[in-house]
């Protein structure tokens, strides 16, 4: 991971520079524009720091290696829900939100709602019902 951690950390680096400049050429007048910018920069810097320390933690994957062979790579590469509503659900509720936002904040509190709701019920799928472990 640590060419994923080098490319996040180097955009990040490199937006502070480009948020900074377009400040100054808007005459720090047009406010989201750089403040959207400066928040890419963190983002990107806070995704490299995660990558860089999980990177550290479970040592080289075989894309990682130069003399790694194809067949390293198989095998299970995480856990997924293949049969759940709940993504669906907490889209269906996003999508609510957003509507809330452009017609009325009351919409946005049903969607919210919502999607409380659906991060519940994703987040607990496996620890009740048919598929508890």
């Amino acid at each position: 991971m640590k060419i994923e951690a080098w490319l996040f950390l180097l955009l990040g680096i490199f937006f502070i520079p480009v948020a900074t400049v377009y400040g100054f050429m808007v005459n720090w007048s047009e406010h989201v524009g750089f403040l959207a910018i400066y928040l890419v920069a963190g983002l990107c810097l806070m995704i490299g720091v995660y990558v860089h320390f999980t990177g550290n933690r479970v040592g080289p994957r075989p894309e990682d290696r130069l003399d790694a062979e194809v067949h390293e790579g198989s095998g299970e590469q995480g856990h997924f829900s293949p049969w759940s509503w709940w993504p669906l659900v907490l889209g269906l509720a996003a999508a609510t939100s957003f509507l809330g936002v452009a017609v009325g904040w009351w919409i946005f509190l049903i969607g919210a709602g919502l999607a409380v709701i659906a991060l519940v019920g994703w987040v607990y799928e496996y620890s009740r019902g048919d598929h508890a472990h």
